[in-house]
């Protein structure tokens, strides 16, 4: 069973974050599990279950990211030395960001193509199954039910690990990405002469002026605009010695 990621709230963590000089930390970027795990492999789907989830694992941002806020009705003066910036924007428009976001997606369909061509025979033993049933002994239906099953669960873990894969390998792709914009981020800080650094997707309204995302994104397509990579592996399971 994978355990799921809890989702972590952005507002509360910039000051934290910008005070550690760590503009982008992965842990406010983390989603939601996209598998729910049931303990059961419901069969009758017409296409494996799992195929709308790898989807969702794979892109690096949930949803699409407008370029830049629209102008804000309260408006208002800018406030000397108060900067903003949407680290979310920053991984969805840079190049660097949507190159990694199809390379995911790309992984991730070449595994969930391999995962379907293991699923759909189980598929079709299920359907036989359950078709022949009644007319099966208690203990041949017993018997055969439990292998189905242990299959089942063994096929459910097989899809859960390759989440767990998905996950380290988004959260590895983003933490490059990070590291390529963080000096990029503090130039702009200085160079704005900011004195605090506001996550911008938190602001509810205001004067927009000290938006720093797109020096950002600009300067980081500068600096680099692509990214290869591959799943990463599941951690090693260690034995505890006594």
């Amino acid at each position: 069973m994978v355990e799921q990621v809890d989702e972590v709230d952005e507002v509360d963590e910039v000051d934290g974050a910008a005070g550690r000089g760590e503009l982008f930390r992965l842990g406010a970027f983390a989603y939601p599990h996209p598998f729910q795990q049931t303990g059961r492999i419901d069969m009758n789907t017409p296409r494996p279950w799992f195929t709308a989830a790898l989807i969702l694992a794979a892109g690096l941002s949930s949803a699409p990211v407008s370029p830049a806020r629209a102008a804000d009705p309260l408006g208002g003066n800018p406030v000397p030395g108060v900067c903003m910036l949407s680290r979310e924007a920053i991984f969805a428009q840079a190049k660097i960001g949507q190159a990694a976001s199809q390379r995911l997606n790309q992984l991730a369909t070449q595994a969930r193509s391999q995962l379907d061509a293991q699923g759909k025979p189980l598929q079709a033993e299920v359907q036989s199954f359950r078709q022949k049933a009644a007319s099966l002994s208690e203990t041949q239906r017993n018997q055969q039910g439990e292998a189905l099953q242990m299959r089942s669960q063994a096929f459910q873990e097989e899809v859960g690990e390759l989440d767990q894969r998905i996950q380290l390998t988004r959260a590895k792709a983003m933490q490059t990405i990070g590291q390529d914009a963080q000096p990029i981020a503090a130039e702009a800080y200085k160079s704005h002469r900011c004195g605090l650094l506001l996550n911008r997707d938190a602001v509810l309204g205001g004067n927009m002026a000290n938006d720093l995302t797109s020096e950002v994104v600009q300067g980081l397509d500068r600096k680099v605009s692509t990214i290869d990579f591959n799943l990463e592996p599941l951690p090693s399971k260690t034995t505890n010695k006594p």
